[in-house]
């Protein structure tokens, strides 16, 4: 199927906040009745839990452009919140571990 019947002639979604690593989680209280078959596919498939952009993509077969036009649509119906990733652990300063470190040797 091509991708512009998928996205009813759109090429650019909604919000332009969505990129490669956004996770989305499906709302569990708004039916899928009315949805398209790409979306109601996309809303079992973060119903489990939360996946990325990238993810569902990837799992529906759909070029990340179009991914992002469906899951726009489906965060203004209020099917779909996202969420940014959680961010990377900061390296911690050796200094600070070898702190911690003698403190506890010395109550030891």
């Amino acid at each position: 199927m091509r991708p512009y019947v998928v996205t009813d002639g759109r090429s650019e979604p909604s919000r332009n906040t969505l990129d490669l690593v956004t996770l989305l989680i499906a709302t569990d209280d708004l039916p899928l009745t009315g949805l398209s078959p790409e979306k109601r596919a996309l809303m079992e498939l973060c119903r489990p839990g939360a996946l990325s952009v990238a993810e569902v993509a990837g799992h529906l077969s759909l070029p990340v452009s179009v991914t992002k036009v469906l899951i726009a649509d489906l965060m203004d119906s209020g099917h779909i919140v996202t969420r940014a990733p959680i961010p990377s652990a900061r390296p911690t300063e050796a200094r600070i571990l070898q702190e911690v470190l003698d403190g506890l040797r010395a109550r030891l």
